[in-house]
């Protein structure tokens, strides 16, 4: 199994805005690579994809020298200025298993930043650059999305945590409308990831994720969704075991070749790791 999603931090060292509050104490401690190895050991997972947590350029160097250094890290989701004159500078200038950029675009307040020219701009030098660039999106901010795919065709974009869809809440719409809209375009795929932390906290269950999860397997199929455990901020609903295991159960109609593909082959070809940032003996 590939960990399409996961995260590495430490308050201690670096200021991180999203974990302000409260709510996120029980995540506001460092965890690290001995704690990755734990986790994906015990469950079986035998690869990692690590996903930028602030936008900092110091923090993907940091994170490719992590995943140079570590078996288990096949690649690394970074984070690049897309607005930067030199981004393609920048992008080149980045050594390690780097496969993919992504942008916190949720904490933007503009629904439309991606539309911005200089944010296309920058996006189309991703995709020149051979990386995917990981979509964390609100609902509200499906539409630009969807643009984006349709503007740029060969950019690779992979959704994360299913663009959060309000599950504790129960609502439907304008996210199920939203995403089937945006898997329309075939060169978009989306994570099986951080749907706990978008149920109830301390009450949810399988069941409650059921409708969300059917409705991206039935726009996107099988053969465009990856696992990610979105690992440790899952640690705030569940434990990355109990995650896996509400994937597995919510997969459960699937054929074995098509759970293969959802927990192994989507991730391989999504971020190249086999010819890109990382090498078949270490994914």
């Amino acid at each position: 199994m590939i960990d399409a999603h996961h995260h590495l931090w430490d308050p201690s060292r670096r200021e991180y805005p999203w974990m302000a509050g409260a709510a996120l104490d029980p995540i506001r401690r460092p965890y690290t690579v001995d704690d990755l190895r734990a986790v994906t050991k015990a469950a079986g997972v035998h690869a990692t994809i690590l996903v930028q947590t602030v936008s900092s350029e110091e923090e993907t160097a940091e994170f490719l020298a992590t995943a140079a250094a570590e078996p288990v890290i096949a690649g690394v989701v970074g984070w690049a200025d897309l607005t930067a004159p030199d981004v393609a500078d920048r992008l080149a200038s980045l050594t390690g298993p780097l496969v993919g950029i992504r942008h916190q675009v949720e904490n933007e307040p503009d629904d439309d930043w991606l539309l911005r020219p200089a944010v296309v701009a920058g996006l189309s030098t991703v995709a020149a650059a051979g990386l995917a660039f990981d979509l964390l999106v609100r609902p509200s901010q499906l539409p630009a999305a969807a643009e984006v795919a349709l503007r740029l065709p060969e950019l690779r974009l992979v959704l994360d945590h299913a663009a959060k869809p309000p599950i504790a809440a129960g609502e439907w719409e304008p996210w199920a409308s939203g995403v089937a809209a945006l898997a329309a375009r075939d060169n978009v795929v989306c994570k099986l990831s951080g749907l706990v932390t978008e149920a109830d906290w301390p009450g949810w269950e399988v069941g409650h994720l059921r409708r969300y999860v059917d409705h991206v397997l039935e726009v996107f199929g099988p053969e465009r969704l990856l696992f990610g455990s979105d690992w440790p901020v899952c640690e705030l609903a569940a434990s990355y075991e109990l995650v896996l295991d509400a994937a597995i159960a919510l997969t459960g109609s699937l054929s074995d070749a098509e759970r293969l593909a959802v927990f192994e082959h989507n991730a391989r070809a999504t971020y190249r790791l086999d010819a890109g940032g990382a090498t078949s003996s270490r994914g």
